[in-house]
């Protein structure tokens, strides 16, 4: 029997992938705004906002130069994120690479408001936000 709300746990190194989407699910439009506001300080760079649960859950860079040495190091098995991150739109979408346990998960997802107006409606600056979120995120997904 399938259940749909409770993913079937394999094993504790699975569990994170499950919290990361609760947390996601339940953050969207503070990631939005996060995601849109790295967008616009990194330019037109190909800088993609990742979540890296160890040591503690927090926010990193991951450039594109490293998601290609990731995929050739693992026989191009993660050449479709590669390729959703290449057609994603960042007005419209958020995409984040989850990292945790040596593993990486794909977060995309399309927030009911816009990346621009999450960032623009939210009433703090982009470090605060990113603190904020940091925090939840320390109390939600602790490895």
């Amino acid at each position: 029997m399938i259940q749909f709300n409770n993913p079937p746990l394999n094993n504790v190194e699975d569990e994170w992938r499950y919290k990361l989407d609760q947390f996601v699910e339940e953050n969207q439009e503070s990631l939005a705004a996060v995601s849109w506001g790295l967008h616009q300080e990194w330019g037109n760079t190909k800088e993609t906002l990742g979540i890296d649960l160890k040591p503690s859950p927090h926010f990193v860079c991951c450039s594109r130069e490293a998601l290609e040495t990731l995929n050739k190091k693992v026989n191009r098995k993660v050449q479709e994120i590669l390729g959703i991150l290449d057609g994603y739109d960042p007005r419209e979408e958020v995409a984040i690479i989850g990292i945790g346990n040596g593993q990486i998960k794909l977060v995309y997802f399309k927030p009911e408001t816009s990346p621009p107006d999450c960032y623009a409606q939210s009433e703090q600056d982009l470090d605060t936000l990113i603190g904020q979120l940091e925090q939840k995120m320390a109390k939600y997904l602790s490895l």
